[in-house]
């Protein structure tokens, strides 16, 4: 028997024969041709093949994940489509004579090696991997090879790859009981896919696809990030017995669907969702979610091709309020910007857009656009319980603007004899650490807090989470960002407010009980981690977690000595 350790990105237990995914052999010689209208005739027809497969494929994925999981095939045709990209392929057929896939080759080559140089940008980082995607499938196409289809996968299997696509992820059926990648994180596209899907899956063990053979037995173990290749009977027994114990747990946090969120001393919390449309609305409801904590709306304008329209928005704002049935559902203004552009508005090229014009930047400047949006909030929240968040936020001037321009439309809209609910509450993401180092001055005129942890990590740190490099440098339990999390928490409670928290930190099963020490009161996560949270939760003392948490922010010294205190505290619970 073999090990392999890498990065546990799914929980989960599968054991199952190995499918080695081969990559097709897209190798070619370069070549010419005399034809060169032909030759683009013959590009077009390959990107028209290519867009009917990714539309094909985005379909599929909308069935099993999240509109923003999905989103990334909408990003995809518009990369198939980019007339730059376009103009670059064609002018090399004409002018160099080069056959398509050699000019499709080059062109993407150029367009790689610059985004994969910049490695302090999560942005340009994500858009190569997504370049090699479109551009593997374009080439696949015009040399006649054939992109494997994982959806036709009929028998249990753990699917190994040096790595998997997003088009690969989107493709894994029911028979795929896990997978195994030789490179990737818990922030990649197939892991952040992997949850969703709830497969076990395990990345980054650098040579997976080398050590593992087409057949072998392999055990996956989500939860540590192992690998066992042909393990002996007994571990294979014992991995059965851990996956029915799983399952047991998983059946178990059923029955708490439409239990309270309370811990073991009876104080109580909320834990809510993350959506990106009305149709992650059942995730929501199955997984027993007390509400909403964060709306992205800016999959709307990501799934259009125009500004979408005040009536547009306010039926989906409607949608979902009156789905949650008078339970709070936070909705998030427009954040577009850093990794998420729209084709019809033109954004500068910028070095780190992450750093740059986006979300309440753009809002601010574009304020058509946003007086719509907030139009159409506005008119929506006479059909459920509406709380508007400003994201980006970093100086009381933002936000005094941003909610200047929402008091002036809610008086028109009031002085038209629209109906507008009198109970709305406004406030601000906290992502930006200049923001919570003044969480005591923002929070005298705000209605609430909701704290952008996978953003205020990163800035805090002054570390990109997807840049391999300094990946270790994104800490979550480090003292430093805790304090300023629990700052902001205390800020808020100290001005009669609340704090809520929407980043990938609020369902994370090693910061939720020091979480419950600080107080926070509102989880906000991914629907399928409510169950789970809220049996951890259960277990735990109120005044105990506070304990911890001191001692986090004041005894410890390292992200590592923080996890493996909390960890130590949780194996002892009963």
């Amino acid at each position: 028997m073999e090990k392999l350790k890498g990065i546990g990105a799914s929980d989960g237990y599968a054991i199952a024969k190995a499918f080695l995914l081969e990559q097709p052999d897209l190798s070619f010689e370069e070549g010419k041709v005399e034809d060169a209208d032909a030759e683009i005739e013959r590009l077009t027809k390959a990107i028209d093949d290519s867009r009917i497969e990714i539309a094909k494929i985005k379909v599929i994925a909308q069935e099993r994940l999240s509109e923003e999981e999905a989103g990334v095939f909408d990003a995809h045709l518009q990369m198939l489509d980019d007339p730059e990209m376009i103009a670059t392929y064609q002018q090399k057929i004409k002018d160099e004579n080069l056959d398509a896939q050699t000019a499709v080759r080059q062109t993407a080559d150029g367009f790689i090696a610059i985004f994969k140089a910049m490695e302090d940008n999560p942005y340009m980082q994500e858009r190569a991997a997504d370049i090699k995607d479109v551009t593997d499938r374009l080439i696949a196409h015009l040399i006649g090879a054939k992109i494997p289809n994982l959806s036709l996968i009929d028998d249990d299997a753990i699917v190994i790859a040096p790595d998997l696509t997003p088009s690969d992820t989107a493709q894994l059926n029911k028979y795929v009981k896990g997978f195994v990648t030789d490179i990737g994180g818990r922030t990649s596209h197939s892991a952040i896919m992997a949850r969703s899907l709830e497969v076990a899956a395990v990345v980054g063990t650098t040579s997976a696809s080398e050590a593992v053979s087409d057949g072998d037995l392999v055990i996956v173990d989500g939860f540590e990030g192992e690998v066992l290749i042909n393990p002996d009977q007994a571990t294979v027994d014992s991995y059965k017995d851990k996956a029915k114990a799983y399952q047991k747990q998983k059946l178990e946090w059923e029955s708490l669907k439409d239990a309270d969120s309370l811990t073991k001393d009876g104080k109580q919390f909320e834990i809510v969702a993350n959506i990106g449309s009305p149709k992650d609305l059942p995730g929501v409801h199955e997984n027993g979610a007390e509400g909403v904590g964060l709306y992205r709306t800016e999959f709307l304008y990501m799934d259009s091709d125009h500004f979408p329209t005040e009536e547009e928005q306010f039926e989906a704002y409607k949608e979902v309020l009156e789905s949650l049935n008078g339970k709070n559902v936070v909705i998030r203004t427009m954040d577009i910007g850093g990794d998420k552009k729209l084709p019809y508005l033109p954004l500068p090229e910028e070095l780190n857009p992450f750093l740059g014009y986006r979300a309440i930047r753009i809002c601010l400047r574009e304020t058509d656009m946003f007086r719509t949006q907030l139009r159409a909030l506005l008119r929506a929240s006479a059909y459920g319980k509406l709380s508007i968040m400003f994201p980006m936020v970093a100086t009381l001037e933002e936000w005094r603007q941003a909610k200047a321009l929402y008091e002036e439309e809610r008086q028109k809209l009031i002085d038209e004899g629209v109906k507008v609910a009198d109970n709305i509450q406004v406030g601000i993401m906290i992502e930006i650490p200049a923001a919570a180092v003044l969480a005591d001055q923002f929070a005298k005129e705000v209605d609430f807090f909701s704290i952008g942890t996978n953003d205020l990590i990163q800035y805090t740190m002054a570390a990109d989470r997807m840049n391999n490099n300094i990946s270790y440098l994104y800490q979550p339990y480090n003292p430093a960002v805790l304090r300023l999390i629990n700052y902001v928490i205390q800020a808020s409670h100290k001005e009669g407010k609340w704090t809520g928290m929407c980043g990938e930190v609020a369902g994370d099963q090693t910061a939720i009980p020091l979480l419950v020490g600080m107080g926070l009161d509102e989880f906000s996560m991914s629907a399928t981690s409510i169950l789970k949270s809220r049996s951890l939760m259960a277990r735990l003392d109120s005044k105990e977690c506070e304990e911890l948490a001191h001692k986090a922010m004041n005894e410890k010294t390292s992200s590592e000595e923080v996890a493996e205190m909390v960890h130590d505290y949780v194996s002892k619970l009963d």
